[in-house]
């Protein structure tokens, strides 16, 4: 019998559906069947798709089942495993792969962020060094000084992948010109925008690809302490980079003199309460030095006074690991994928209403309708694509007129449509935009801190505003009234959570108009979304 492989996905939505079970009774029928010579097993990070059960992959055959129990897992070992004949009822399609690629039907992902999630055991450290992993640390260490660390950061172009965008190398070197007797090198690993789970994954299915990116950058700044802080409810995060962190002092990648070259680097995991204002930096930073997670007023600058109040490069999950490949590639490699204001690939949350549900690398200027059909298959059921979010919670709202935006850090400025934390959030027209702009203001209202007035009672006022309209007791006025509160909350807000409430609220005011005018005019919701409480009211004028 010819050697097999079972790849099996272990992240967080695997593990909900009973992957860990699955895995356990799989190697107990393979040792029972007496298979265990030439199969093996190998636990993995999400595979890009999410399926109604935990997806296996059965190779070198190349095929890929849904397991929803163990009498699934039974079929696929009786039947594939000693028979070499598929399940057909198990099967997942390829053209619902998006790391399959068929002729027209699905194109290949750009991996450079997720080239190991899915394909290596992630709490193996030899499995990722025996896919060049640490190879650029060793670069880094023993080829190059810190100032060409920050020149191939710099030319790379490189920009921040958590939504604003700001060029990476710039920020590194912020650090590395500021003298001080301690840095820090931060990771924020707190992801808490609905809809993004990326950087989720990302820890899950490659962990050392963020302790090497910050161990480089460590070098590169001269910082001696890393943290990475982690949303506390990502436990499978939390225990794989955990693990990666204590297998990589035990090889020597963290710690004192880190590969003979005299440059000593720790790393610690500290914890988020599930607060979505720590993932703004300073925030974040008084969070890890146990205040409550507040903002501070700027500036200063982490870069310059940060944790502790010294200089500290604060980056996220998918920023950090696309640095060993720009080290190990060079720049002008980065620089070829993507656009030239926005080099390279961005990883994109497909949520909401579409067919493959899950997490897809592609470079950056791919645009929305292909993120939607191409590489999300389309809405379920063949619905017509009435609203899209980009973006996030704090992104923008659309409709079809702007599908063919393509993506990019620009892509706001020319097009009105927001890259954000990578979040595309696709909708039918049984939602209805009055709806949703409640429930998104009332996520900021709910998670607003209360440090500052404008984000404290803008995102109240205009939860209030919206629930009158929700019940059909709005009016026309009140849509400039939001329009106001957006402008305000833009300009007078401490930080970037109140800040950022203008886009969604703006977008979806302007975008959808006429919808909120006709839930105004209507006697019911238009898309039977939203319950009115039947008052007397006059006919709004328009």
């Amino acid at each position: 019998m010819k050697p097999m492989l079972v790849l099996v996905s272990v992240d967080s939505n695997s593990v909900l559906l009973g992957a860990k079970h699955f895995v356990n009774y799989l190697k107990d029928l393979i040792g029972k069947y007496g298979l265990q010579d030439t199969v093996d097993v190998l636990e993995t990070g999400t595979m890009g798709v999410y399926t109604q059960g935990v997806v296996m992959a059965i190779f070198p055959d190349d095929v890929y089942y849904s397991v929803r129990s163990t009498e699934d897992v039974e079929k696929i070992v009786t039947e594939h495993l000693l028979k070499g004949r598929s399940v057909l009822s198990l099967e997942i399609p390829k053209d619902r792969l998006k790391l399959v690629v068929e002729k027209e039907k699905v194109s290949a992902e750009t991996r450079i962020v997720l080239r190991n999630v899915g394909s290596i055991d992630p709490r193996s450290i030899d499995e990722y060094i025996a896919r060049d992993g640490y190879f650029a640390l060793h670069k880094v260490l023993s080829e190059m000084r810190p100032q060409q660390v920050l020149e191939c950061v710099k030319a790379s172009g490189l920009r921040g992948r958590g939504g604003a965008g700001f060029p990476t190398g710039l920020k590194w070197e912020f650090t590395a010109k500021v003298q001080a007797d301690q840095k820090y090198v931060v990771c924020n690993a707190d992801e808490g925008e609905p809809g993004t789970f990326k950087d989720r994954l990302i820890m899950e299915g490659d962990p050392h690809s963020v302790i090497e990116a910050m161990t480089i950058c460590g070098y590169a700044v001269g910082a001696t302490k890393g943290y990475i802080y982690i949303r506390g409810e990502y436990y499978g995060s939390v225990d794989n980079i955990q693990k990666a962190i204590k297998d990589a002092y035990e090889y020597g990648f963290l710690g004192k003199d880190i590969m003979g070259s005299g440059f000593d680097f720790d790393l610690t995991v500290r914890l988020g309460a599930g607060a979505y204002i720590c993932g703004e930096e300073t925030a974040l930073l008084e969070s890890i030095e146990g205040k409550s997670g507040r903002p501070r007023l700027k500036p200063p600058y982490p870069p310059t006074n940060g944790l502790f109040g010294k200089p500290t490069v604060i980056n996220n999950v998918e920023t950090f690991a696309n640095i060993p490949q720009i080290i190990l590639n060079g720049p002008e490699w980065f620089k070829s994928f993507g656009t030239a204001g926005s080099p390279g690939t961005k990883v994109y949350s497909l949520v909401g209403n579409v067919v493959r549900r899950g997490i897809v690398e592609v470079p950056m200027g791919t645009t929305v309708r292909d993120l939607i059909y191409r590489f999300g298959g389309g809405l379920v059921g063949g619905k017509d694509l009435y609203m899209v979010q980009t973006g996030g919670t704090a992104g923008t709202f659309i409709g079809i007129d702007k599908l063919d935006a393509p993506l990019d850090y620009d892509s706001f400025k020319n097009y009105g449509v927001s890259i954000g934390s990578g979040v595309i959030l696709a909708m039918s027209d049984e939602v209805c935009p009055v709806d949703v702009a409640l429930n998104t203001m009332q996520f900021f209202a709910h998670e607003s801190c209360g440090k500052c007035t404008p984000c404290r009672e803008g995102t109240r006022l205009a939860v209030q505003i919206l629930e009158r309209m929700s019940k059909g007791q709005g009016k026309l006025e009140d849509l400039e009234t939001l329009k106001q509160i957006a402008y305000v909350t833009q300009e007078a807000s401490l930080c970037g959570l109140g800040q950022s409430i203008n886009v969604p609220l703006l977008s979806i005011v302007e975008n959808f108009r006429n919808d909120f005018i006709e839930h105004l005019k209507a006697s019911s919701c238009p898309h039977g979304v939203c319950e009115f409480i039947k008052i007397q009211k006059s006919k709004v004028k328009t």
